[in-house]
């Protein structure tokens, strides 16, 4: 699409763009309960704390509708030797559903990239779809030994220099903003209380996807105790290619149902 306009989010758009993060991430729970979407609330509460940069939250507008938005927030590393050092983070990163597909996403990371170098910071870090963002420049965090809080690493976990060398000499953990993590069932339910009435989604069960395997290829999949077929969009290709019993046919089958399900996974 070309007649994406990007621009900054304003006091008018707070209800439009709270809607659409929920109308994009409605689907998208990641467990095997039935429940609703946090991002909303997230896209409500980020706007208040200290580390929101408002310079960086960005609307995408198609024919002056909003189809798509990106926010983000001051994060950081911190070394053995408790030094600090600056980070981003984006998200939610969201688009409409009937508008995914045609690069809107893309745009906007592109755009909010260099609106992030320009107002000179180093790297973004993210937790994120690990087959989708190395796409636009993301590599595991664990490539430039940064873990997360509790000394983990994992393919979701990535980072993204703005600049050549921007994280060299930066390792340690990573930090947050508390706003992600403090959130619970019961307080995105009150605050959805504020948009029109909506069934939550329920999860898709992960037999839908086992029942398509061969016995080694199920046993495999099985070992990483995952509920839902969401949930193994947390799990890149590499690392199902490297489980006991998971061959290409295999590859092609989760890809297949995923597909069929309404989810992007793998390499291509």
């Amino acid at each position: 699409m070309d007649n994406i306009h990007i621009r900054r989010e304003c006091a008018n758009d707070y209800y439009a763009v709270e809607e659409l993060n929920r109308e994009a991430f409605w689907s998208r729970v990641w467990g095997d309960r039935q429940e609703i979407c946090d991002e909303h609330l997230l896209v409500h509460k980020l706007r208040d704390v200290a580390s929101f940069i408002p310079e960086l939250d960005l609307v995408a507008e198609i024919d002056g509708k909003i189809v798509g938005h990106i926010m983000y927030s001051k994060s950081k590393v911190i070394d053995e030797n408790g030094k600090e050092h600056e980070m981003l983070t984006f998200g939610p990163l969201a688009v409409l559903p009937e508008f995914q597909g045609y690069g809107i996403g893309k745009k906007l990371m592109l755009h909010s990239f260099e609106e992030a170098r320009r107002l000179g910071f180093r790297a973004i870090i993210i937790f994120g779809h690990p087959d989708y963002y190395p796409r636009v420049g993301f590599r595991r965090a664990e490539e430039f030994g940064i873990t997360t809080s509790d000394g983990k690493t994992f393919d979701p976990f990535m980072a993204l220099e703005l600049y050549p060398g921007a994280l060299d000499g930066v390792r340690g953990k990573y930090y947050i903003d508390p706003v992600y993590e403090h959130m619970t069932q019961e307080e995105a339910l009150e605050f959805d209380k504020r948009f029109p009435l909506k069934e939550a989604f329920k999860p898709v069960p992960i037999e839908l996807l086992l029942n398509r395997l061969k016995p080694e290829a199920k046993e495999a999949l099985e070992s990483l105790n995952i509920k839902s077929l969401q949930a193994v969009t947390t799990k890149s290709e590499r690392v199902l290619r490297a489980l006991p019993g998971i061959c290409d046919e295999a590859i092609e089958a989760i890809r297949a149902v995923m597909k069929d399900n309404g989810w992007s996974w793998g390499e291509r």
